[in-house]
């Protein structure tokens, strides 16, 4: 990983230096937010290691034991006794207070894993970001949200059909999430806008300002005034490889739909799915034509049994589902190992009790002994001779 963050923001607070009085710049009593920003923009930090830095103790006095040259608990962390160096060079440059007053010039929102400000969604989700940078409303985080994702080599027929979900959803009322990126992500939120309707939400692999790509520069603008942008990175980061990966379970943790509009079957889009699986989110893809690369991901989601998504329709139909139906719980008396074993050996076909016995390997006594408890339990029921699960 490229360590330029640091410098990066040495720069920029040179050419901000100018313009700030030394009485603008608070010398003491930073929020704790201020020491996140500094920890943020160390060299290769990344959100795994600034969570293993926070895990040792609170950012100030991580950052002054930076100071102090570090110790062997922030080598563990580095990884390297390079890195350890680099951070703590960073540490002695950087003017925490002029960083910190930087992003507030620039009006650069930033908040903190639990903390009142920060979004709801996120703050149980499995790899919470430990800090956010936003620009824009913050709040517009709430409600309904489709992640709208593909590649940036789409076709003609993938970036349609990505701006029309993108523009019905919002009307809908349901806020768009991608990545701002070119192809699917800037059509998505291209479509989203014309809406007017539901605000945008963008998730980038920069600082907010260093826009990538240059392409979108206008896109991002109007995101920041319609939605909100939101990223891990500080002012000055690069749009680095490593950060889009983070990005991304960022986008699927802020989604109650995933929907694929076009990719590649390696595409990084798989990479979102990925993230969107391990937090149990619904899957979309939009059917493409087979002989077509960049719809190569998306047919191999729909063999793999992803929901197909013709229009926003489908869409509208699986957020319904995936906010409004709310699990019930099973209050049942949960089965003992035989009983167990018995469930399992019925599957969900109606069997009789020697079918039973004879999958399971039990006597005739204890299948009709456990069979009594599961219907009384509720788990199975009987008609005649025949028992048959029941389902929660």
């Amino acid at each position: 990983m490229p360590a330029d963050v640091c410098s990066a923001s040495v720069q920029g607070m040179k050419s901000f230096q100018d313009t700030v009085s030394k009485q603008d710049v608070p010398k003491q009593d930073l929020p704790p937010e201020a020491w996140l920003v500094a920890l943020a923009s160390l060299p290769a930090v990344g959100p795994m290691r600034l969570r293993a830095l926070l895990d040792i103790a609170g950012p100030q006095t991580v950052w002054g034991r930076l100071l102090s040259s570090g110790d062997a608990e922030l080598a563990q962390v580095a990884g390297s006794t390079d890195l350890l160096a680099s951070w703590c060079r960073c540490a002695c440059e950087l003017d925490v207070a002029l960083l910190w007053c930087l992003h507030q010039n620039k009006a650069i929102g930033v908040t903190a894993w639990g903390t009142p400000s920060y979004p709801e969604v996120l703050s149980d989700d499995i790899e919470p970001p430990a800090v956010l940078f936003y620009q824009g409303d913050l709040s517009v985080a709430v409600g309904p949200r489709v992640a709208l994702v593909g590649t940036r080599r789409c076709t003609r027929y993938g970036s349609e059909v990505a701006f029309e979900l993108g523009r019905d959803l919002a009307k809908a009322g349901v806020a768009v999430v991608s990545g701002l990126a070119l192809g699917i992500d800037g059509a998505a939120h291209a479509g989203a806008l014309e809406a007017c309707a539901a605000p945008p939400i963008a998730v980038v692999g920069s600082g907010l300002d260093r826009v990538y790509p240059e392409r979108n520069r206008s896109l991002w603008q109007a995101v920041a005034a319609a939605g909100v942008l939101l990223g891990e990175a500080p002012l000055g980061a690069a749009p680095e490889r490593w950060r889009f990966p983070a990005r991304n379970r960022i986008i699927a943790a802020l989604a109650d739909v995933v929907v694929v509009v076009e990719s590649h079957s390696a595409g990084g889009s798989m990479h979102t799915v990925a993230e969107a699986l391990k937090r149990d989110r619904y899957v979309m893809a939009v059917p493409g034509p087979v002989r077509s690369s960049a719809s190569g991901g998306c047919i191999d989601l729909l063999a793999d049994g992803g929901a197909p998504c013709r229009d926003a329709s489908d869409v509208l139909l699986a957020l319904g589902a995936s906010l409004f139906e709310s699990p019930k719980l099973d209050t049942r008396k949960p089965p003992d190992a035989i009983e167990q074993q018995v469930l399992d050996a019925l599957g969900w076909q109606p069997a009789d009790p020697e079918q039973i016995k004879l999958r399971s390997g039990l006597t005739m006594a204890q299948v009709a002994c456990a069979i009594e408890e599961l219907r009384a339990a509720g788990w199975v029921a009987i008609s005649g001779r025949w028992i048959e699960q029941v389902a929660r």
